[in-house]
């Protein structure tokens, strides 16, 4: 019987030995394993780096200070000092750009009485950029002592310490109303720079009770603010005329009355 060395010996011998092409065979085989679980993974590995770069991105975006407010710049301030304008945009230093509520830095921006309207954009990567439009005196009106500018739309919005040289001046009775104010812008607005340079102030009463007096003394009933640019036109018109008062009021009707 044999020894149990022999047998263990003997057994090794028994073994085949892989030649080069069985390794070759097996190496390959072995690859396209490789493969084939690579291909079952690439998808999956495809959308975990989506997905992280979504992550990623939405953080830096919206919680990194990578994106974040270091100024705010402002265009088309004039009477306006763009401080002014900062100040009351109040946008936080340091907070992420994605972040800044555009809405309500555009409406602070236009609690400014002289501010007719605002734009807010932000500008990538670090600025908040506020576009102003600010009010345009058409006239100027006294109001408790204090000469204010009046726009075209009878918003009263600045103070002058005098009312400038070419503004129209609007006085006004204790009870005239926003209104009337409104209508009388509405007629400033119309009138064209010849007549303008005439009139001295415009008088209102009531939204159809307005006159233009002239520098001269004589009057330009006007009546309301309807129908301005015809009233302008016949007014330009009817003053090469003597008179002392021009109704303008039905201007398809005008009058005059009274020696200059």
């Amino acid at each position: 019987m044999p020894s149990p060395l022999r047998r263990a010996v003997t057994d090794t011998r028994a073994q085949p030995v892989a030649d080069r092409g069985t390794l070759r065979t097996r190496r390959r085989f072995a690859r396209r394993q490789w493969a084939r679980r690579w291909l079952a993974w690439k998808p999956v590995l495809a959308v975990l780096l989506l997905l992280a770069l979504v992550v990623g991105s939405f953080w830096a975006v919206f919680f990194s200070s990578w994106l974040a407010v270091k100024g705010v710049a402002v265009a088309g301030a004039s009477t306006l000092s763009p401080d002014e304008v900062r100040s009351a945009a109040a946008v936080t230093s340091g907070e992420p750009l994605a972040r800044v509520d555009l809405a309500r830095v555009r409406a602070r921006v236009e609690a400014l009485a002289i501010v007719k309207s605002a734009d807010v954009t932000r500008e990538w990567p670090d600025q908040v950029l506020v576009s102003v439009e600010e009010r345009v005196a058409v006239a100027v009106v006294s109001i408790g002592g204090r000469i204010r500018g009046m726009d075209e739309a009878g918003v009263v919005f600045r103070d002058y310490a005098r009312a400038p040289a070419g503004l129209p001046q609007v006085r006004t009775s204790t009870d005239t109303r926003s209104d009337a104010l409104e209508e009388a812008a509405r007629v400033v607005g119309a009138l064209p720079a010849d007549v303008s340079r005439l009139v001295d102030h415009v008088a209102v009463e009531t939204v159809d009770q307005i006159s233009l007096v002239l520098r001269d003394g004589r009057t330009v009933v006007w009546g309301s603010a309807d129908e301005s640019a015809l009233k302008a036109r016949v007014t330009e018109v009817l003053l090469r005329q003597p008179a002392k008062t021009y109704d303008v009021s039905v201007p398809g009707q005008p009058t005059t009355a009274g020696a200059p």
